[in-house]
Parts: C-alpha cells; sequence; structure tokens
C-alpha cells in the first residue's frame, strides 16, 4: 500500500519536531519548577499540565485563535514575513507539540526533584558555574526520566488527531498525518488501508512505551 507510507513518514516527521521542540521547553519548565520557588509555582504548573486534560479540539481552538490568519501570532507572521502557519506541516508540529508537552514537563520535573540538590551544591563548591553544574551534574542524574517523558511525548504526537486536524486540515501529502487518514480511510470503507494504518501506529506506540517502561527511575532503582 505504497499510499499509506505517506501519512506514516509525515507522522514521524511531524513528531519528531514536536518530541524536539518539547526537548527543549519541557526540561527547561521541569527545571525551574523543580528548583525554583515562587508565588503561583503550583498554578503554573497546573497551566502547563492543562493540554493533558484539555480536549484537544478546544486546545485546536486556542491555537487557530493564536496563530491562525487573523490570530495574534498568525496575521504578525503573515504580515511581516509572510508567512502562513494554518494548513501546513509546521501547524501539525505544533499542535503535536503542545498535546504531548506535559508528558515531557512532568517526566523533566520529578526527574529533576529526584536529583540530590548536595550533589548541585558540591559541584558549586568546585567552582563549576551554574550551566555547568546543569550540563555535569543535574541532567546526568535526570536523563532517564527525560527520555522516558520524551518517548511518551513522541508517541502522544504519533497518535494527535483532533487538534491537528483543526489547525492543520487534512491535505494528502501535506498535512494528513497517520490518525487523519485511518479516519478517513473509515470513512471511505477503505478497511485494508484503515487495517494497515491502524497496525503500524499500534506497533509503533507499543515499542515505544515499553521503551519507556524500562528507562523508568522505579524500576532502573528496582534492579539496583
Amino acid at each position: 500500500m505504497p499510499d499509506a507510507w505517506i501519512p506514516l513518514t509525515l507522522t514521524l516527521k511531524v513528531a519528531f519536531w514536536a518530541t524536539a521542540i518539547n526537548l527543549v521547553l519541557g526540561v527547561a519548565a521541569g527545571f525551574a519548577l523543580a528548583r525554583l520557588r515562587f508565588p503561583g509555582r503550583e498554578l503554573l504548573d497546573a497551566a502547563l499540565t492543562l493540554p493533558m486534560v484539555m480536549p484537544p479540539t478546544v486546545l485546536g481552538y486556542y491555537l487557530l485563535v493564536l496563530i491562525g490568519s487573523q490570530g495574534v501570532v498568525g496575521a504578525f507572521l503573515l504580515e511581516h514575513f509572510g508567512i502562513r502557519l494554518v494548513f501546513t506541516w509546521q501547524a501539525a508540529v505544533i499542535a503535536a507539540a503542545v498535546v504531548a508537552f506535559p508528558l515531557v514537563f512532568k517526566a523533566a520535573r520529578a526527574a529533576f526533584e529526584n536529583v540530590e540538590p548536595q550533589l548541585e551544591d558540591a559541584a558549586r563548591t568546585l567552582g563549576i558555574g551554574e550551566w555547568g553544574v546543569f550540563f555535569r551534574v543535574s541532567l546526568p542524574l535526570a536523563w532517564r526520566g527525560i527520555l522516558a517523558g520524551l518517548l511518551l511525548s513522541f508517541a502522544r504526537a504519533l497518535g494527535e488527531f483532533g487538534a491537528t486536524l483543526m489547525v492543520a486540515g487534512s491535505i494528502v501529502g501535506q498535512t494528513q498525518t497517520l490518525s487523519i487518514a485511518v479516519y478517513e480511510a473509515v470513512q471511505a470503507g477503505q478497511d485494508a488501508t484503515a487495517h494497515f494504518l491502524v497496525a503500524v501506529t499500534s506497533l509503533t506506540c507499543l515499542a515505544v512505551l515499553l521503551s519507556a517502561g524500562r528507562l523508568a527511575p522505579g524500576r532502573v532503582a528496582a534492579r539496583g
């Protein structure tokens, strides 16, 4: 089924870039909330976790308001740079990144909170700067939990449907991801294509979840 590989390739590209974005933003946010103390910290945590429980169509609406041609960001990009985000694969990346962000953020925060602050303080007493402490102490000790969150984020991005459909649409070969292709194949009565896409999606997500489970900090500690 050569046509079935087109949405698969696009979905992998979207999931990869969404996960890359969440690697930077999720780890930064997780580290900040794990180490900083300020009023409203838990409220900010709840706000950053909101995409995990909010209906994807609601997220899609908010994204349209933000990056649509008449949105705050979308209108600015269109007017000054001629960039139109909606109905592009980049819009699908943004939607997948927003939906999957809490999985990286929560995993990163928990991983950094499990790092002993005394180890970071010891590095500082040796004259290591804050960036050095982060990259040489905090991040190496928290990487398993972060990687598990990234794998879960990648799996969630693979299956994103609602928000992606609203901001990117379903343009074959351009924005039609696996989940959207499955939906449309079922609607068109193309059962063979739907079975193939479902099997590929299920096996990929299962492999990712098994990998994430092996990297869970609790299992690592239990083995030790």
